[in-house]
């Protein structure tokens, strides 16, 4: 049974809801797995005819502060102590969630509140829709890390908002204002919190008025067409050049310790 997500369908709508409130739902290994296992009970509902849209949302006043550090960095990797020597396997593991999010058969909406950072932003992107809260506070602070965003974020981030504001957004690695971001197209509604949950309800019930293959095929033709996923393979090269820096390992040691500002080094 999982322990950080839960998966419950009401009226045709799968909620998938990461319930670790009291971290700020930070994202450890075993969220990121039972999230992936959360998309597989959907896929089987939509097949069965019980579900017909996803809803990506969170328990308590974050929808996600991003990735756990600790549980990266301190904890056991499930790829072996030596797994910074071999980045790869385990930003492919990562990419894999992120894809299977926006590859499965159902609409998906990210319904999103307090912060949206990091990783939990990259699960935002991978979404088909997105939806948030007023003064929701939204960011891909890896560089300041040391790091990119390289669990679809670069790629999808390029896609939605264009080269320059993606640049703008990664370098600096500081909140996205919520009315750029909805001018911009990186979030379709910007909505008093307490209507997060109907105005997602609302836009979804109008989705399912249509055919579910429709709507389906629809998904998977506008993907296809928007193929960039060569580009995942650009962001584990690059971010496996990263991890192996003064430079990142200063950024994230300085995270953790919360003994900011950083010092770079440039190598």
């Amino acid at each position: 049974m999982a322990e950080f997500i839960t998966t419950e369908i009401h009226e045709q709508i799968c909620h998938i809801t990461l319930d670790r409130a009291d971290q700020r739902n930070a994202l450890n290994w075993q969220m990121i797995d039972e999230l992936g296992e959360a998309i597989d009970i959907a896929e089987r509902a939509y097949l069965d005819g019980e579900a017909r849209v996803i809803f990506i949302k969170a328990a308590g006043r974050v929808f996600s502060s991003g990735i756990d550090l600790a549980s990266f960095v301190q904890e056991s990797n499930p790829f072996g102590d030596n797994w910074q020597d071999n980045l790869f396997p385990t930003t492919y593991a990562l990419q894999s969630v992120t894809n299977k999010i926006e590859d499965c058969s159902l609409p998906t909406f990210c319904l999103m509140q307090g912060y949206c950072l990091g990783l939990g932003l990259e699960i935002a992107l991978a979404c088909d829709f997105r939806i948030a809260a007023e003064r929701t506070k939204m960011a891909l602070p890896e560089s300041r890390l040391g790091m990119i965003p390289d669990v679809g974020g670069t790629t999808r981030l390029l896609r939605l908002v264009g080269p320059s504001r993606a640049k703008e957004i990664i370098m600096t690695g500081g909140n996205i204002d919520i009315t750029d971001a909805e001018r911009w197209g990186l979030i379709n509604y910007v909505v008093p919190k307490d209507e997060l949950l109907s105005k997602a309800e609302e836009r979804a019930k109008e989705i399912m008025l249509s055919a579910p293959m429709a709507v389906s095929f629809t998904k998977r033709m506008i993907n296809d067409m928007l193929d960039d996923r060569s580009n995942l393979k650009i962001e584990a090269w690059a971010q496996a050049q990263l991890l192996r820096t003064e430079d990142c390992r200063n950024g994230v040691n300085a995270m953790l310790t919360k003994t900011y500002p950083v010092e770079w080094k440039g190598k």
